[in-house]
């Protein structure tokens, strides 16, 4: 892996892109050290792109950095999950009102085609890339760009919380169905319910991972 990327990222936003797809994965264990030393020899790279991809992954909840210990990956924490989810809760109906206006009878066949598709899937990675798409979709006529890399952001942590206690969850068929009623509103017109059924659904999510945290 060199500097000149093939799709035009810098080599610590590759890096950092690796690191973040292992740690959401768990691939790479809460609490596991990043040792700047090895990432170095694997990337072929300096220490400077590596110590920027860490500064990324701080920024983006992944991963913590830790005087004189060095860095490692964000413990998984009841209370960060909570929190999260009360940022998504606040600035996803945001963007969805921004963009509604501008949502398509082919943009609500999709959401519908994605909705199928989620319903019944097989397999964390399945499932979370499937509601990934159906949340970005559900948003990407709100012409905030600020506020939609905020919420990104926010959707990594969350799939990392998603793939760190999915296989205690039974929530694949009620997150099917909170987001049909959701769509459904607003194929009727209906902005303000959808923006508050996004907004529970996705508390209820974030009280469901908690909980499962806390009970380990």
């Amino acid at each position: 892996m060199n500097n000149d990327a093939k799709d035009g990222r810098s080599l610590a936003e590759q890096i950092a892109s690796t690191l973040a797809e292992r740690i959401i994965t768990g691939r790479i264990a809460p609490g596991e050290r990043l040792l700047q030393e090895h990432l170095a020899v694997e990337f072929g790279a300096s220490h400077v792109p590596v110590r920027e991809a860490f500064r990324r992954l701080e920024a983006q909840g992944l991963a913590v950095v830790e005087p004189r210990k060095g860095v490692r990956a964000a413990p998984l924490d009841p209370l960060a999950v909570m929190e999260v989810a009360k940022m998504r809760a606040a600035l996803e109906p945001l963007a969805l009102r921004e963009g509604a206006a501008r949502l398509t009878s082919a943009d609500l066949r999709r959401l519908d085609a994605l909705i199928d598709a989620e319903s019944s899937a097989q397999g964390i990675e399945a499932l979370e890339k499937l509601n990934a798409q159906l949340h970005g979709a559900l948003l990407e006529h709100c012409r905030m760009p600020y506020l939609l890399s905020s919420i990104a952001d926010l959707h990594r942590i969350s799939a990392r919380h998603l793939f760190a206690t999915w296989q205690k969850l039974d929530w694949q068929a009620r997150s099917s169905d909170e987001h049909r009623r959701l769509v459904a509103a607003l194929r009727a017109g209906d902005v303000e319910a959808a923006c508050a059924a996004l907004a529970a659904h996705i508390v209820d999510a974030g009280t469901a991972l908690a909980d499962v945290l806390r009970s380990r």
